[in-house]
């Protein structure tokens, strides 16, 4: 491994890490604007509160199913051993 080699994989590494602090930075901001946002409209934010509940059981039955396929095509694995089930 040469010089040249060894630095380009660093540069690429500082490049991942620059990227990193700028999704950090910038999900700090989401946080402190979610907080005043909600601080001045907190009445409006319980009315809607219930609602909200209810829209995520659908919301996380077809994000979360999404990973493991459709109803019915769940596989049990099969042993094998030398010996039947009784």
């Amino acid at each position: 491994m040469n010089n040249h080699e060894s630095s380009g994989h660093e540069h690429g590494h500082v490049e991942q890490g620059v990227g990193r602090a700028w999704k950090g930075a910038a999900a700090m901001v989401a946080i402190i604007v979610g907080f005043y946002v909600l601080r001045e409209h907190w009445g409006h934010a319980l009315g809607i509160a219930p609602y909200l509940l209810l829209l995520a059981c659908p919301l996380m039955h077809v994000f979360m199913h999404g990973k493991h396929g459709a109803h019915g095509q769940h596989e049990m694995p099969q042993e094998t051993g030398g010996k039947g089930n009784p």
